[in-house]
């Protein structure tokens, strides 16, 4: 047992002679780093842009996980009871190349160096009683290819790609113990030996994620990075031996110092410009970036008209993770107040807060088991079903259901027979796809929630189909929007192509300052309300920065008057909500028939409809973006059709796509009920002025 013991020392010491090896190479670039900055510290005032190749070394350990079973370790020892799994620490060093333009997200990367797979197998009983322990010390010489992905074109990065190794030893130490009911026995000498049946070179994968650390600037021509990695290696073709069922799982930590150079960015001096008169030959002209910005506002007018809305009414109840009771954002009312409930008591003045809109028509959801109370009360032969969808089962999704039915029941004095409940997993019609979704916890907060269902025509919107159709909208008083040509315009012209990007600074009088950006489109529009708040106008100083492909940064000042939109006293408008599906940007059967047999002929001649498409936060922003305004087309087209068919083409539109812009966005999204609104197309109707 003495000799075990020793043994087990040592292989301690092995694994922290690795760990010293690890932080000596990661110190070694710290002082290197130190050496470069000094030397270089007298060329501050030339620049050079970020390399693209960079060439440099990688160490860190491999955690080693055993997984499977040995028995037979050559063709002279075979042990008289199996090791199963185990784990170990061993050495990676590898010399690495690496490329990555700095205008891409994209890059390669090559690895190749000394891959140590070393470890011991869980100690075990043999028949005599004693213990017996194996330790293996297998290497490789690997080859790992990567593909590189920066997905923000930041410092953050993730890679992937295949391992190739080749096997450089093989070797094991086997060590049988004493029988610690016998005494005074001799100690058994360790077995040294190789593995019979390795493999000579196996095929895997990996995939990780590093950090890279700038150690200078671009002040210098030859920069160094440091970068903290970890990976990730499956046991799937890591199985070092030709028989038996060991395999290798191996997740890897280290760092990476890397150097790269990168190419002068040439620029006049002081004393070139001093000696430029005119008339003079330049034979390289660096283009002057122009930048234009220009402001779009109608006329003040004193008081705001207002538009009828049609506002669509969501037929489910959402409820809070984790609780079966109807949360408090709801308006729930008592028993005696029922007399004086109407729906036109819903319509309300417009609240201070970003459109006024989120909280007017919130006010009117969080009413929906009123209205469908109100409704069911005024027709008595109308009845419901009630389906709560939870992830926790069937009956935790029924209870959510009973908790809307005792409502309508106890305050509304609803007949319990005219109300049916149910309990599902998820809904029909679920919040959105978790494959691939990030915001997992978003979709559930969508799914967790009570459906009202009914084939009641006094209950149900126009042209209903299927047991998710909404209920009938309530119509409510709202003020105009303002149309796409009243927001104020920031466009950079032809310097967009020489951008990877630019943002804005906006300052008012006050000092305030507002960012913006960045963009990589030639022009933004940002609504004048969005600058202005509540104020019918104001000076703004606008710095734009942009980030050009050559790394340089350019600032452009100008200075801008907003102007407040406000519509003409006597706007006479309609507003109507077409909502979508979660990813869907083609109208349901229910909504092109609304839009071309209700909403077509209230357009009047002449006139203009404003139409603009929103999504939710849910999914990456970029391509929300290309959502709503595929959503915006969608409403466009169905109209014109609409108006096609009786002949009509006297009609402007106004349509954009705002994706899940929260300076545009109809409503918030923190509940799960505002995001279901969020996927929307608003349409304004705006008589001939």
């Amino acid at each position: 047992m003495k000799s075990n013991n020793m043994y087990k020392k040592e292989s301690h010491l092995v694994r922290f002679s690795y760990a010293q090896s690890i932080k000596s190479v990661i110190l070694s670039a710290f002082i290197l780093a130190g050496i470069q900055a000094p030397v270089q510290a007298q060329e501050d005032s030339v620049q050079y842009t970020k390399p693209s190749w960079f060439f440099g070394v990688a160490a860190g350990g491999n955690i080693n996980f055993y997984r499977g079973s040995t028995h037979n370790l050559n063709d002279g020892l075979t042990v008289p009871t199996t090791f199963h799994d185990g784990s170990g620490v061993g050495l990676f060093v590898a010399p690495l190349i690496e490329y990555r333009p700095s205008t891409s997200r994209w890059g390669i990367m090559l690895q190749a160096g000394y891959d140590n797979r070393r470890g011991a197998f869980n100690g075990v009983t043999t028949p005599c009683n004693c213990p017996a322990d194996l330790i293996t010390d297998l290497s490789y010489i690997t080859i790992e290819p990567s593909l590189r992905f920066a997905p923000f074109k930041s410092s953050l990065y993730f890679y992937a790609g295949p391992r190739v190794a080749f096997n450089n030893t093989k070797a094991f130490t086997y060590q049988l113990g004493l029988n610690p009911d016998i005494p005074n026995q001799a100690a058994t000498p360790a077995v040294n030996g190789d593995f019979s049946s390795i493999r000579p070179n196996v095929l895997s994968m990996q995939v990780g994620a590093g950090f890279d650390i700038p150690l200078s600037s671009q002040r210098h021509k030859t920069q160094f990075v440091l970068s903290p990695f970890v990976s990730f290696q499956p046991y799937f073709g890591q199985n070092p031996r030709s028989i038996e069922t060991w395999n290798i799982t191996t997740l890897r930590v280290g760092a990476a110092l890397k150097l790269g150079s990168g190419h002068r960015i040439s620029r006049p001096t002081k004393e070139v410009v001093k000696e430029v008169v005119a008339p003079v030959v330049v034979a390289v002209v660096e283009p002057e970036l122009v930048v234009n910005f220009a402001v779009n506002s109608p006329s003040n007018e004193v008081e705001q008209s207002r538009v009828r809305e049609i506002f669509p009414l969501r037929n489910y109840v959402f409820f809070d993770l984790g609780s079966t009771n109807i949360p408090s954002r709801y308006v729930l009312l008592k028993r005696d107040q029922v007399q004086t409930f109407k729906e036109g008591d819903l319509e309300m003045s417009t609240p201070e807060n970003m459109s006024g809109r989120s909280g007017r028509q919130m006010k009117v959801y969080y009413n929906v088991l009123n209205i469908l109370g109100d409704r069911m009360c005024k027709s008595p032969t109308s009845t419901v079903l009630l389906v709560g969808s939870s992830l926790k089962g069937n009956r935790d999704g029924r209870v959510m259901a009973e908790s809307v039915k005792t409502y309508l029941v106890t305050v509304f004095e609803i007949d319990a027979n005219r109300i049916k409940t149910e309990g599902r997993n998820r809904p029909i019609l679920p919040s959105g796809s978790l494959n691939g979704t990030k915001e997992v916890t978003l979709v559930n907060e969508g799914d967790r929630r009570v459906t009202i269902e009914t084939s009641s025509p006094s209950l149900l919107m126009e042209f209903r189909s299927g047991p998710d159709a909404p209920l009938r909208p309530v119509s409510i008083k709202a003020t105009q929007v303002a149309p796409k040509d009243s927001y104020v315009t920031f466009n950079v012209g032809e310097a967009n192509k020489s951008f990877n990007s630019w943002s804005m600074e906006i300052t008012d009088e006050a000092g305030r300052v507002q960012y913006y950006g960045p963009y990589t489109t030639e022009s933004v529009s940002i609504p004048g309300k969005t600058l202005l708040g509540e104020r019918s106008q104001g000076d703004f100083k606008v710095q734009m920065i942009g980030n050009a492909k050559n790394s340089k940064v350019l600032v452009k000042n100008t200075n801008v008057h907003v102007t407040q939109w406000k519509p003409a006293k006597d706007a006479d408008g309609m507003r109507f909500s077409i909502l979508y599906e979660f990813n869907k940007s083609n109208a349901i059967a229910m909504y092109r028939k609304y839009l071309i047999e209700v909403v077509t002929p209230k357009i009047p001649k002449n006139g203009t409809v404003i139409i603009h498409g929103h999504t939710d936060i849910i999914g990456n922003d970029v391509y929300n973006k290309q959502l709503s305004v595929a959503r915006a087309n969608d409403v466009r087209n169905i109209i014109k059709d609409g108006l096609r068919k009786v002949g009509r083409n006297d009609v402007k539109f106004d349509v954009s796509g705002l994706g899940e812009d929260p300076t545009t966005a109809p409503f918030e999204n923190k509940y799960p009920e505002e995001r279901f609104y969020n996927r929307t197309v608003i349409v304004d109707i705006v008589p001939a002025k």
